[in-house]
């Protein structure tokens, strides 16, 4: 499945060349990196079977092992020890990385419900574009009936674009729905 990675080749380097007047084609902009995160904090504490499900979870929606993330300092106001675990991750690169943006553009915002386009004002001004997504049941991997709480996740998508600019003509041109303004 080649598909998206074709696409960035074919379609958005000619484009972002064009516009931002690229001479060579190692100054073009590129994917390098996508996140997933979905906090557990509170619920890990009373449910230690969380972390496993959503472990479960992220596996079956990225494709690859998720690490644990925990606490670096205790915060008694959270109830908070060093070294829960606050939240789990995965960080795609290459193929991993590129089969997942296919199935996150082509499948799952599609899938969810009034979708308008994701917003344009998130972008971290170097580049970097996080989305949120409110529940995990949108990606098809998920059984709907196995869900016991619909949980968040977030995705970071890193690249190598020096500007907002850049970076959005990039997700534009791999075929990243944005909102109209």
């Amino acid at each position: 499945m080649a598909g998206l990675k074709e696409k960035y080749q074919k379609e958005a380097v000619p484009r972002l060349q064009e516009a931002y007047g690229y001479r060579n084609i190692m100054e073009v902009p590129r994917l390098q990196k996508v996140v997933l995160n979905v906090g557990v904090g509170k619920e890990a504490s009373s449910n230690p079977k969380v972390v496993e499900i959503v472990q479960a979870d992220l596996a079956a929606i990225a494709g690859q092992h998720p690490v644990i993330t925990r606490s670096k300092r205790s915060i008694a106001n959270f109830k908070l020890r060093e070294g829960m675990p606050v939240g789990i991750k995965v960080t795609l690169r290459g193929q991993n990385m590129y089969n997942f943006m296919d199935k996150l553009i082509s499948v799952v915002l599609p899938r969810l419900r009034d979708f308008q386009g994701v917003p344009a004002n998130a972008f971290d001004g170097r580049g970097s574009y996080a989305l949120g997504l409110k529940e995990q049941s949108v990606f098809p991997e998920i059984d709907f009936s196995k869900v016991d709480k619909l949980r968040g996740l977030e995705v970071c998508i890193v690249t190598s674009a020096k500007t907002d600019a850049e970076s959005r003509t990039l997700l534009e041109g791999l075929g990243m729905p944005f909102a109209k303004e």
